[in-house]
């Protein structure tokens, strides 16, 4: 039986259909603000820029989801047949505060690092 995997850091804007990351079942970490958020159907719309995600937070205890607040999330992609894709959160947590434009200079870094060090 395989374990929990570790969600990949990737930004909204790389989950695209034609993106390597876009895949059914990826363990995903997504940053975004919560641009609506619905306690029928527990599904978070985020966004970040032009790009946003849907959230499944059904799993997800104890967290108080506010319209402008800044939420990261650790999850597996689900891709519906229309590619729409929806994270089935597992993990949640309030980032308000976050430079998200920092955060996207220090995942590239961190890419960068990880390539060179993976070839050496």
């Amino acid at each position: 039986m395989a374990g929990i995997q570790s969600g990949t850091a990737v930004t909204l804007a790389e989950l695209r259909p034609e993106s390597p990351l876009f895949k059914e079942g990826a363990s995903l970490r997504v940053t975004g603000k919560i641009q609506e958020y619905s306690v029928e159907t527990a599904i978070a719309t985020v966004v970040d820029g032009d790009s946003k995600l849907k959230i499944d937070t059904q799993h997800l205890r104890d967290l108080s989801f506010r319209t402008g607040s800044i939420f990261q999330f650790i999850g597996e992609l689900l891709i519906h047949p229309d590619n729409e894709a929806v994270l089935q959160a597992r993990v949640g947590r309030n980032v308000d505060g976050i430079d998200l434009n920092l955060y996207h200079q220090s995942l590239q870094l961190l890419r960068q690092f990880q390539a060179d060090h993976i070839r050496a």
